[in-house]
């Protein structure tokens, strides 16, 4: 009887094995990997490194055999991330402060900067997602694309080396941002209202939560500041400080524009 319950256990373990790798290799075709290779810059010698970058944790929910998303991959990814785009700056900006290097390395490793990178690279068609996140893709898609890009660049390392991974790094984020002079543009606006504020010698802006709408999981904070008593701006954002900051660059607008 034991033999025959062990039997049926591994036919059954082997049907779920299959129907596992049947669910990957319907997204992730031979087709796709080929896609892949033309992106990172090299040819794969390990995919199962990529499966487990493109792995989001929703996928686990319908297909439980798989005990690892995409989240170890993306801790070291973001290491890989950090460490190629200091060494880039401390050679590409060798005048500059530490202040200088911080503030432009965070600016070139954030949410949006990745997210965009991600976009241009088409890394969507490639994620291992849940049907339910598939449908509704679009409300957290900047969040998961940019934790994609970090674990994809953690696979790039393991996979060729550091080298190939600060190569894919490079051409797909920061030369872009670095051409096209992203680095210098300041959207710290609260910062910038805060120094007019006291340059004109005027009160400092305040700012204030004057509603909260939608569902809890998708808030919209909307946030009024005054300088004084005059509102100069209001914004609208999925958290209070986002909110603060729109709110910081309309009223840097109507500074600029009083007319308007």
């Amino acid at each position: 009887m034991g033999k025959v319950l062990s039997w049926i256990l591994e036919k059954l373990k082997q049907r779920e094995e299959r129907n596992k790798s049947k669910a990957i290799s319907r997204i992730l075709t031979p087709q796709k990997f080929a896609e892949l290779e033309k992106i990172i810059g090299f040819s794969i010698k390990n995919r199962s490194y990529f499966v487990q970058a493109l792995m989001h944790r929703s996928f686990l929910e319908n297909n439980s055999g798989y005990a690892v998303s995409n989240e170890r991959m993306e801790f070291l990814g973001d290491s890989v991330l950090n460490l190629t785009v200091a060494e880039y700056l401390f050679d590409e900006f060798p005048d500059k402060d530490e202040g200088f290097l911080t503030k432009v390395r965070a600016k070139l490793v954030n949410r949006i900067a990745l997210a965009e990178a991600a976009e241009r690279i088409n890394l969507a068609d490639f994620l291992l997602i849940s049907k339910n996140l598939s449908n509704n893709f679009q409300n957290g898609s900047r969040t998961v694309l940019a934790d994609a890009l970090e674990a994809v660049i953690g696979a790039c390392y393991l996979d060729n080396g550091l080298k190939a991974a600060q190569a894919f790094i490079e051409r797909i984020l920061v030369d872009p941002n670095i051409k096209d002079g992203v680095y210098l543009i300041d959207e710290n606006f609260k910062s910038q209202l805060l120094e007019y504020a006291q340059a004109n010698h005027m009160e400092n802006p305040i700012y204030t939560v004057i509603k909260e709408e939608g569902p809890q999981h998708n808030r919209i904070f909307t946030v009024d500041v005054l300088i004084g008593t005059v509102e100069y701006g209001v914004g609208k954002g999925k958290n209070k400080k986002s909110a603060e900051q729109s709110a910081a660059q309309a009223a840097l607008e109507k500074i600029a524009h009083p007319e308007n």
